[in-house]
């Protein structure tokens, strides 16, 4: 289905739809055909990529001035949507990358910043801009590091001051584009003797994907997604210095619980599934679908699963849209409100979507020949996904809904640990992230 059929395209910019329109026709001439391989191998869309870098979907996000798109975040989940119909993996991975740049981009601009932070900020993204537009770098964000949410606690991997530099030690989980991308985003937190961690000397380095002491390690054999190769990562006295410092000391704690959508754009991509699930069911019962050229639209069943299909994604769609291109530091109750219920409901629905889609195809549908399967396995995975799973979805929407901010902290919870990347409006500071 064109994206013309589910948007209002006089609301959209003529560069997003331009965008929209290159992510299509990537999809259609290769991003589909290669799916089924890298699924089946578990091995990583390198040609994806190399057409992403082609037609600029790496700096979609990167300000005008750096010569860059100068996406916002919802455009950017727009654009990101349309791959995800196409290869799950793909859009996956480009979300690690392109959250990278978000960061750089809009914690920028936050206002709780010193001008101290914000002079030295500046020299630090704009050396990350430029190696995007010009050198076509790709950046990998492995933040999670396995048993605990990364917003609960400060972040276990560490950094050490040395003469020249700093030293990283610590360990990386499910590293997405890991031994494919250029850089990873390392996020850290610098230890002093004495003094326990604490968030607010959290610190992010790019470290380059050869830098001594940096190994990727570890199997990759997932049920789904299995193209993002989200293999671990381990560091061991890797050697940085300030010219590889991404933002300064503390500005990643400060700003992180006050842009709550940041937190929220793996759902980009399961709309897309979504799309994708509804997409090939219409195709194969009108016999459309490659090699399928029987039309089953005789049986009312099919058409009434058909039409439960489309009011579901329809559903879906609109509320997450919303809560995309509201998108903002500092947003309101209401808009937070929409974003966890947007959150929830595409990553709860894709799994209804694909799993109707299964079922109304009938049994040819199992096979690994066609993409539905694929689909299938794919959509179980975003439910799980740190730090927004459905389990801290539901927890932080009741507690929302039923107590005043100023009573949460006392709320009891088997996840507690969890509503520390809550959303705490006029409480929001770095002492949310505690």
């Amino acid at each position: 289905m064109s994206f013309s059929n589910y948007y209002d395209l006089e609301c959209l910019s003529s560069d997003l739809r331009t965008m929209m329109e290159k992510a299509n026709l990537l999809g259609r001439e290769g991003f589909a055909a290669r799916a089924f391989a890298h699924d089946r191998d578990a091995s990583f869309p390198t040609q994806n990529y190399d057409d992403l870098r082609a037609h600029g979907f790496l700096k979609l996000v990167v300000p005008k001035e750096f010569g860059g798109y100068g996406f916002t975040v919802g455009e950017y989940a727009t654009v990101a949507a349309e791959i995800g119909k196409y290869c799950g993996a793909t859009a996956l991975t480009f979300n690690m990358h392109t959250s990278a740049m978000l960061w750089s981009n809009f914690m920028f601009d936050m206002p709780d910043l010193t001008e101290e932070e914000r002079t030295a900020f500046a020299r630090m993204r704009e050396r990350q801009f430029r190696r995007v537009v010009e050198e076509g770098a790709i950046y990998s964000q492995p933040i999670s590091e396995g048993g605990q949410n990364w917003t609960s606690k400060p972040i276990q991997t560490n950094c050490r001051k040395v003469d020249g530099g700093y030293l990283i030690n610590g360990f990386k989980k499910f590293a997405s584009l890991a031994g494919n991308c250029d850089y990873y985003c390392i996020v850290c937190t610098e230890h002093f003797a004495g003094i326990e961690p604490r968030h607010e000397d959290t610190m992010i380095f790019a470290v380059p994907k050869d830098a001594p002491g940096l190994t990727v390690v570890g199997d990759w054999d997932p049920i789904g997604m299995r193209g993002t190769v989200s293999r671990d990562l381990i560091l061991k006295d890797i050697f940085v210095t300030d010219e590889d410092l991404m933002m300064p000391r503390g500005v990643f704690s400060k700003t992180l619980p006050n842009w709550p959508h940041m937190m929220a754009l793996l759902s980009p991509t399961y709309m897309g599934v979504s799309q994708a699930a509804y997409d090939y069911t219409v195709a194969y019962l009108r016999g459309e679908a490659e090699g399928k050229g029987i039309d089953r639209r005789i049986y009312p069943t099919k058409r009434i699963a058909v039409g439960r299909m489309y009011q579901k994604l329809m559903e879906m769609r609109s509320l997450w849209h919303r809560a995309m291109m509201e998108a903002k530091a500092y947003p309101s109750k209401a808009e937070v409100m929409r974003l966890y219920a947007a959150q929830y409901a595409v990553m709860e629905g894709v799994q209804e979507m694909t799993a109707l889609a299964i079922r109304t195809c009938g049994g040819q549908s199992m096979l690994k020949s066609l993409p539905l399967e694929r689909l299938y396995r794919d959509s179980r995975c975003g439910a799980l996904m740190l730090p927004y799973t459905s389990e801290i979805m539901e927890d932080y929407l009741s507690v929302l809904t039923l107590y005043d901010m100023d009573e949460i902290d006392n709320v009891g919870t088997d996840t507690e640990s969890a509503r520390t990347s809550l959303w705490r409006g006029g409480h929001g500071s770095s002492k949310a992230l505690r």
